[in-house]
């Protein structure tokens, strides 16, 4: 394969697995970090090594955001998104997406998340704050991705799974996935469906369920991703204004109700028993 036909490969791969479009990932991210892949096939750069990359990216913008250099943690994280979204290209298109590849994955995000979150606590001087801005945040991905694979499932849409080695990072870094972020998987799935239970009953047919998981919802929910919150972090500490994007966070979270008021009218709207 052809560095040119893998990095096109990434983009598609990454684009098919998605159900609802984040448009600054679609537009900016993803055509940059498709380029990342060939450079990096071509040099031969295993995807766990990206991945620490990008885990190592965000450790420096914590770093740099408690230093009160905010333009460099801006774009400190920047580049962190853009080696985020390049790993699972890269796995895919060299035939090495593993568990414990995608378990390293996230739980890289979070301890990188987590350490930001300390460092805006810092830098503003609001640490209830940002404790909360933290759980927002987490929550509001947790919902992007529970709702993203409850909307694939619902319509039929299969994505194969890596099969499981039994190697021992994978072991690891899947007990740390099922401790952290297991319980928001079933917290997020338990509420969605027993809200659509709630509007539709036991006996909805499964076109009615499908319109449960609307374009609509599903690009919003994908527009408050992990590259979108980060870009929007950049430019609050671009205009040194970091408490701000503390509220951001917040309100990102808010979005979920009134998102979720509107699948179940729909609901309501496409099934009269």
């Amino acid at each position: 394969m052809s560095t040119e036909s893998a990095a096109v490969g990434a983009h598609r791969l990454t684009k098919s697995r998605r159900a609802g479009r984040e448009l600054l990932l679609e537009w900016a991210f993803e055509p940059l970090a498709s380029l990342l892949v060939a450079v990096f096939l071509r040099l031969r750069v295993p995807p766990p090594a990206v991945v620490l990359g990008n885990a190592a990216a965000g450790v420096l913008a914590a770093a740099a955001l408690v230093a009160d250099a905010l333009l460099a943690a801006a774009l400190l994280l920047q580049v962190k998104t853009l080696l985020d979204n390049a790993d699972g290209g890269l796995a895919r298109v060299s035939g090495r997406v593993t568990l414990a590849g995608r378990y390293l994955d996230t739980t890289a995000d979070l301890v990188v998340n987590a350490l930001l979150f300390l460092a805006l606590a810092q830098v503003t001087g609001q640490p209830a704050l940002a404790v909360v801005g933290f759980a927002a945040l987490t929550l509001v991905l947790s919902a992007d991705f529970n709702v993203t694979e409850l909307a694939r499932a619902a319509h039929g849409v299969v994505v194969p799974q890596p099969a499981r080695t039994g190697g021992r990072a994978e072991r690891l870094l899947g007990g740390v996935y099922a401790v952290v972020f297991a319980p928001q998987d079933r917290l997020v799935r338990a509420i969605s469906a027993r809200r659509l239970e709630a509007v539709a009953g036991p006996d909805a047919p499964a076109e009615v369920r499908s319109a449960y998981f609307d374009t609509v919802t599903l690009t919003a929910l994908a527009n408050l991703g992990l590259t979108t919150q980060l870009a929007a972090l950049g430019v609050c500490l671009a205009l040194g204004l970091p408490a701000v994007y503390l509220w951001l966070a917040v309100a990102a979270f808010l979005t979920l109700v009134p998102l979720q008021l509107r699948r179940e009218r729909i609901v309501r709207r496409a099934w009269r028993p």
